[in-house]
């Protein structure tokens, strides 16, 4: 490791000293597949005006700096601008409304918004309840609007490309990124420049790139994935990326993979069960064989997946898993491990993972309890914002509580039960949901499915089925008793559903996460709470 700890420029001010300044550091791939590749050199370059931009601006150590723009090559540029100025740099998913962006931004006290015009319109309104916001920056604006609202193209014009960051120590703030909504009320996830360490071993441990490869992570940069394995630790190593202007399509997707030669290909479950249901109009049309592998994030990988990958793509494929405050992969798939399809897989070097039940270790294998993490890994998060109690309760004497259950085998193997408030416990017994809409997505007429534990007088709870049936399909009594005996047979009697309601689609996240707890407050006629990540 370099000794300047920052980011930004081990991404670009280092990879230029080391050789790589005329590598493709970012190949740009727009909606209508025309290209842009930008070199290392471009990078720091164009990282080097921005960041002389907020400085020429008077915003520098310590202020948080949002995105609030759509995947373009801006959001690279302006992001690595923000770390090499020692700035916190808070990331937001462009479909966000009013309303998700006026709490993240408040909620941080943050001093400049980067965006687009339209995106500020949307916000208009909101604006004077935000004192603390003093600058907004226009990338898409010819001229200055105000004092306060400024085009960004025009300040950029009149700022040199070359910049000195200073030295920046380990435990300095770097990204803040907002938990996904999944179980609850967002929060402010801080973390620091340190964590790169574990970022760039995980990419030599986990996605094992090589310095010919051409990596694509799918995930938005609003979501951690997105940021640390879409931008961060691959670049500081000095590894080329692919990034796509355009929205899902499976014909799209494979055609970039196939123009591109992408070797190593990162996503989620839910693009592969959407890739699964357009099956027959990729299957044998796109020539896959520059592509090595592949890794799936977000939520638990299906073994039907699994099964569907291989046999279809002729590929593998490892699932991974981490969260916003791991900031880096903790327990995972990875080459050179075998796979049990349908486990989490083992842990990563120098993570320490263990299963407690009622606040003690447990040490039989096959125990179902709270997946904990030894603490003190380096991207390892260092606050809730404004929220010590809810961090210092996330943390059990040496050990973070990740809030998932989960089970480790007698091989070491973990294997995800759920979220501990999704986890459902019907006649006295624990029923993970993932295993059950796996087991229902086994079935041919299903393409999605999402099931939560529900109130019952007499079993306690009951488990509740959600389902998407493939098109042109319908539910009847006959599918539902195929459904009932193959969840009997696969499992047990205990996880069979006592109801299951049909849904042209499920709630989700922008990460791909079922929001279970939204379909159990709209099944119950509760307020669904904070659904500000929820995909649209």
């Amino acid at each position: 490791m370099n000794s300047q700890q920052n980011i930004a420029v081990l991404c670009t001010t280092y990879q230029c000293q080391q050789g790589n300044a005329h590598k493709t550091a970012l190949r740009w791939v727009d909606a209508d597949f025309t290209c842009a590749d930008y070199t290392f050199a471009a990078l720091e370059q164009q990282s080097n005006r921005y960041a002389n931009v907020l400085k020429n601006l008077g915003y520098g150590k310590g202020d948080r700096i949002f995105l609030y723009l759509p995947p373009m090559p801006e959001v690279y540029f302006s992001f690595l601008a923000i770390l090499k100025r020692q700035a916190v740099a808070g990331l937001l998913f462009s479909n966000f409304g009013r309303s998700a962006v006026f709490d993240r931004l408040s909620d941080a006290g943050a001093k400049v918004l980067i965006t687009k015009q339209s995106l500020l319109r949307r916000m208009r309104d909101v604006i004077d309840g935000l004192p603390a916001l003093e600058m907004i920056l226009l990338v898409d604006a010819d001229q200055d609007e105000d004092e306060s609202v400024r085009s960004l193209p025009i300040l950029l014009a009149q700022a040199s490309d070359e910049y000195e960051t200073p030295p920046t120590a380990p435990d300095t703030p770097s990204v803040l990124h907002y938990t996904s909504g999944s179980t609850g009320k967002p929060k402010g996830v801080l973390h620091v420049h340190g964590g790169i360490s574990h970022q760039q071993q995980t990419v030599k441990e986990v996605l094992q790139l090589e310095s010919d490869d051409l990596f694509w992570c799918t995930a938005d940069h609003g979501w951690v994935t997105g940021t640390t394995y879409g931008i961060t630790a691959p670049w500081s190593l000095g590894h080329s990326l692919v990034q796509f202007g355009g929205l899902f399509n499976a014909e799209h997707w494979f055609r970039l993979v196939e123009e591109q030669k992408i070797t190593v290909w990162y996503t989620a479950p839910t693009a592969l069960r959407m890739l699964m249901r357009e099956e027959d109009k990729i299957k044998g049309k796109f020539d896959l064989s520059a592509l090595k592998r592949m890794y799936s994030v977000g939520e638990p990988l299906n073994p039907e997946i699994i099964h569907w990958v291989k046999r279809t793509l002729d590929k593998d494929i490892y699932d991974t898993w981490f969260q916003t405050e791991t900031g880096a992969h903790m327990i995972v798939n990875r080459p050179g491990l075998p796979v049990k399809p349908g486990s989490m897989g083992k842990p990563v070097s120098g993570i320490q993972a263990a299963i407690f039940v009622d606040g003690e270790r447990s040490q039989t294998p096959g125990t179902i309890g709270s997946l904990c993490l030894k603490k003190g890994w380096p991207s390892m998060f260092v606050s809730y914002l404004n929220m010590p109690e809810a961090y210092a309760a996330k943390f059990k004497g040496d050990f973070y509580e990740s809030g998932d259950l989960a089970k480790v085998d007698a091989d070491g193997y973990y294997w995800f039960v759920g979220r501990g408030d999704d986890v459902m416990n019907p006649s006295g017994h624990l029923v993970g949901p993932f295993e059950v809409e796996s087991a229902l997505l086994e079935l041919p007429e299903i393409i999605d499915a999402a099931v939560i534990g529900a109130p019952d007088p007499l079993l306690y709870e009951k488990v509740v089925a959600f389902i998407t049936l493939k098109p042109g399909l319908a539910w009847d009594r006959k599918l539902e008793i195929k459904c009932r005996i193959h969840i009997s047979n696969r499992l047990s009697p205990i996880a069979v559903p006592s109801e299951y309601h049909l849904r042209e689609s499920l709630p989700k996240n922008r990460s791909g996460k079922i929001m279970r707890r939204v379909l159990k407050a709209d099944y119950l006629g509760e307020d669904l709470g904070d659904i500000s990540t929820l995909e649209v």
